[in-house]
């Protein structure tokens, strides 16, 4: 299949489409049709059924757009960039990157500093792929990617849209781990849009300006939760590990989870636990397992803060996409929001027995430090205070020596005060517990790529009747509708009247199902086909007729097989389907019917 198959389908039966066509289009920006919404919502459910639910974590909904200040603290400003290039003819932007990736062996050009990309670029005599023109000595530009706005009128408060869907989690930590009893670990999560000005969106919804991301931040204590491992210790894992991908001739490590994580491999548990848990949620919607992988990132590559991160990968076209990350981020998150804001992103941890320690503790004299320090007086009381925290020893002299940032902005400067100013001295406390910051484990998931990896293993084509066809083999889970109902002619009033009953009786029991009575009936089944549809319903004369109770066929999409169900037991037989189960125990239990209605 090629790409340009996948984006003739998804647009012509209505998955999704470039959006605001009408006004010449706006790159980055897809709209979802009517199949693709159907189809995306199920792959939110599907998510939010495996990570939220049955984790037992809750789920919140942040705002999309959050002052200037969270992302001050979240690093964002200073580092949410990627590499620019801009062409000096025709004044086209690229991602630098990119462009050494699509025409050298380098697979992360992104973790290269900006000087080796413009020097490969110069190397490789890589033009602009909008005018031709060569790029070589051309500076590569840190390009920040969040979307500014205003929070309110005029000069109102600087805000960002957010990136990821993460920090609206971290900001409420405070808050959250009220709801928790301030208990670990516990798990957060979130489903919703995020924001990225890229500079050349590219791949159908592979890289948009606006998407839809589902994550999980689990918060633990690092010295005392471990992961149930034990419940995804025999899943099996392809993993490409960093070793791996450097050597000359590196190879996939096909394992399980277990001998990973006890070999070190997957070096914290806590990740490997989340990459078993989201292998057996991507084979239960259908990615095909022999077109997938977990890729570890390489040290370039990897978040500074991050001990650990793997990414899920698909082939798609011929090409590896992430379709989502599992980072172990440690305490860098909650430890900037407590350094930068206004509350506590700490838990308090109860010891099992009352600990007596004897701490180190100063009380400045304000009286005598004001004087001599005037407005620096506060941050060299704070100093004292934290020098005996971490050197008591330092106080044994006349004097105590600290260093302070000016209060005017100057540079930091030591000072010394009088020990007995300080008035330092050593308590005997006993204490029930003490404050630490948990570490967080962060799987996160692009809902778009993995709506655009499903289509793509899913597209088949096949024979069917001497006819070829196209088909969607989506799971019954996510496939965008349930079921499709026919009357097999329309000029039979007793069919249309049950076809249109039991449509209705499906839609009651909660199954999604399309109604379709226009044309052959062997071209309405390839409609569906090509829509993913995997049971199509025919209400037909032998149904109706006789002395039994009123039956209908079922027929199975990807194999075209078809059986006689009453229709007293439709909704429950579909709905087992949805639910994982398998046509072919309805296979055994019910009338197999040979027809030709395929091509009728």
């Amino acid at each position: 299949m090629a790409d340009a198959d996948l984006v003739e389908l998804a647009k012509r039966r209505g998955f999704f489409f470039g959006s605001n066509g009408a006004y010449g289009g706006t790159a980055g920006f897809y709209t979802f049709g009517p199949q693709g919404a159907a189809l995306k919502r199920n792959v939110e459910d599907a998510w939010r059924d495996r990570f939220t639910l049955q984790e037992g974590n809750r789920e919140i909904e942040a705002p999309t757009v959050m002052p200037e200040a969270v992302f001050e603290a979240s690093g964002h400003l200073d580092t949410f960039d990627d590499m620019l290039v801009e062409c000096a003819e025709c004044g086209s932007s690229h991602r630098a990157d990119h462009l050494v990736e699509a025409v050298t062996d380098i697979e992360d050009a992104e973790a290269l500093p900006g000087e080796e990309v413009e020097e490969l670029i110069a190397d490789n005599d890589i033009a602009c792929p909008t005018c031709g023109a060569e790029l070589a000595g051309l500076d590569v530009e840190d390009f920040n990617l969040m979307f500014a706005t205003d929070i309110g009128p005029g000069d109102g408060q600087p805000g960002y849209l957010r990136p990821e869907t993460a920090q609206g989690i971290f900001v409420e930590f405070p808050r959250l781990k009220e709801y928790a009893r301030g208990n670990l670990p516990f798990g957060i999560t979130q489903i919703g849009p995020a924001y990225r000005n890229e500079i050349s969106p590219r791949g159908g919804l592979l890289r948009l300006r606006e998407f839809t991301q589902a994550e999980l931040e689990q918060f633990i204590d690092p010295e005392a939760d471990e992961p149930p491992l034990d419940r995804v210790r025999d899943v099996d894992v392809r993993l490409y590990p960093a070793t791996e991908q450097q050597a000359e001739d590196g190879d996939y490590l096909d394992t399980t989870i277990g001998e990973a994580v006890e070999e070190g491999v997957i070096g914290s548990p806590w990740v490997g636990y989340y990459l078993g848990v989201a292998q057996e949620w991507y084979e239960r919607i259908g990615v095909d397992t022999n077109r997938f992988r977990f890729r570890q990132h390489l040290a370039g590559e990897r978040a500074h803060y991050a001990a650990d991160c793997w990414d899920a990968e698909s082939e798609v076209d011929g090409d590896w996409i992430e379709i989502a990350g599992f980072a172990y981020r440690g305490d860098y998150d909650l430890s900037k929001h407590d350094a930068y804001g206004d509350d506590s992103f700490t838990v308090f941890k109860r010891y099992d027995e009352p600990k007596t320690v004897e701490r180190a503790t100063v009380d400045p004299d304000m009286s005598v430090l004001g004087p001599e320090f005037g407005g620096d007086a506060a941050a060299v009381a704070e100093a004292l205070e934290t020098l005996a925290g971490r050197d008591p020893d330092a106080f044994e002299g006349d004097t105590v020596t600290v260093e302070v940032d000016g209060s005017g902005g100057d540079d930091a400067r030591e000072v010394a005060v009088d020990a007995e100013v300080a008035n330092f001295s050593v308590e005997t406390v006993t204490e029930n517990g003490e404050h630490i910051t948990p570490h967080v484990v962060e799987p996160s998931f692009g809902v778009g790529r993995t709506v655009q990896t499903l289509l793509a293993h899913a597209y088949e084509t096949d024979e069917v009747d001497g006819e070829e066809r196209t088909y969607l083999s989506l799971a019954p889970e996510v496939a965008p509708r349930d079921a499709a109902v026919f009357p097999l002619v329309t000029n039979d009033d007793r069919l249309v009247a049950l076809a249109d009953r039991v449509a209705a009786d499906l839609r009651a029991a909660g199954l999604a199902v399309a109604h379709d009575d226009s044309g052959s009936i062997g071209r309405r089944y390839r409609r569906q086909d090509e829509v993913g549809t995997p049971f199509c319903v025919t209400v037909d004369r032998d149904g109706i007729e006789g002395d039994g109770p009123e039956t209908v066929t079922v027929r199975e999409r990807d194999s075209a097989a078809q059986i006689r169900v009453p229709v007293d037991d439709l909704a429950e037989e579909l709905a087992g389907l949805r639910a994982g189960g398998s046509f072919d125990d309805l296979l055994d239990r019910y009338e197999t019917v040979e027809t030709d209605v395929e091509t009728e």
